[in-house]
């Protein structure tokens, strides 16, 4: 004979959920805020890091969920 408690029938993984899903959502955010920061660098900028428009503009177009 099995028992339930309210303790027992508790989800003990939906805070991890919630923690990962939350982590999720702040990745694609910055991954967003980055690529419209890069947007806006001149030319002395990306030619300072090695980078390139033609860089510029495939970064940007990948959406908010791709690295």
């Amino acid at each position: 004979m099995s028992t339930c408690s309210p303790r027992t029938m508790i989800n003990h993984h939906e805070s991890g959920l919630f923690a990962q899903i939350s982590e999720k959502l702040h990745v694609w955010a910055e991954r967003r805020r980055q690529r419209r920061e890069l947007s806006r660098w001149t030319d002395r900028d990306l030619h300072d890091v090695g980078l390139s428009w033609s860089d510029i503009i495939e970064e940007a177009e990948k959406p908010f969920w791709r690295a």
